[in-house]
């Protein structure tokens, strides 16, 4: 099963993708469950499933897609997390690499993607997202995918000038991360660690690996996160990305205004986005400012 988050005639909604358009969740289910993190939340997978027969209520290219979890309570980011990413970027660190992302960092799918006004260096990065759907504490690795609701595809925008000693100041700028299209329910993904990713910038193939060449899998990344922090449905793990990437290449190769982004993820989905230019702005109390 395929679940979108999305607006429809102004108003927020969610549903299950089908072959000829969605079925409409929130209509049928949006007293109890209003949006999709609450249809985890309340374990009712099954509630929506039992609605996959329906006729579609809505045609795809009538709504405009949201985040897959929009408000997400935490967003977990696993760097340096492929084999021939580590070795572009010299990586010897041996435990997991973490770093936060803003839920207001997101878009949807088909939406636009903003490279930051005060970078000259915004990068690409497709990911394999992890949509927890049942919370747990100090799960063991034996467990971890019992805790997984679904997958998703994640560009995950990087203002490399931004990064400074550490990730997270270039991570959440507004707009930067793409989420999406959909969840692929865990149930349709027997194998998260043997799937094909790719990255396209403009028709042109920047990234090519299978989640298997990830040095930490899902199930052990829940482990180590669920030590320190008690994750809830509809929080997400961003798995990190393959090599490729433009900071790394020559000369390097980085993202601009009317640029078009794809990532797509064996049996999770295909994700698209165009890029634009932030609105020039000062950055309150801060000698920055945009050119």
């Amino acid at each position: 099963m395929k679940l979108a988050s999305y607006v429809y005639h102004r108003g927020k909604s969610y549903g299950i993708v089908a072959a000829d358009g969605l079925i409409d969740l929130g209509r049928r289910l949006g007293p109890r469950y209003p949006d999709l993190k609450t249809l985890l939340a309340g374990n009712a997978l099954s509630e929506a499933q039992d609605l996959c027969h329906q006729p579609p209520d809505i045609a795809v290219d009538q709504v405009t897609f949201l985040p897959v979890i929009e408000n997400p309570g935490k967003i977990l980011c696993v760097g340096m997390n492929y084999a021939e990413k580590r070795k572009e970027f010299n990586e010897v660190n041996p435990a997991p690499t973490l770093f936060i992302r803003f839920a207001d960092s997101q878009t949807g799918h088909g939406m636009p993607i903003v490279k930051p006004g005060l970078s000259a260096e915004f990068d690409y990065e497709g990911e394999l997202a992890v949509i927890i759907g049942r919370e747990g504490e100090g799960i063991p690795a034996s467990q971890a995918l019992s805790h997984v609701a679904g997958y998703s595809c994640y560009m995950d925008g990087s203002a490399r000038d931004w990064q400074h000693n550490w990730f997270t100041a270039g991570k959440n700028w507004r707009q930067t991360g793409a989420f999406g299209p959909y969840l692929t329910t865990a149930d349709e993904v027997p194998n998260p660690h043997d799937l094909n990713i790719r990255t396209w910038l403009n028709g042109r193939l920047v990234q090519n690996d299978n989640t298997g060449s990830m040095i930490h899998g899902i199930a052990a990344l829940i482990e180590y996160i669920s030590t320190f922090t008690r994750l809830h449905a509809g929080d997400v793990i961003i798995t990190g990305s393959p090599g490729g990437v433009g900071k790394k290449r020559t000369p390097p190769l980085f993202m601009k205004s009317g640029d078009c982004i794809e990532v797509e993820i064996e049996k999770i989905g295909h994700l698209r986005n165009l890029i634009v230019d932030a609105v020039e702005y000062s950055m309150p109390g801060s000698s920055h400012a945009a050119a």
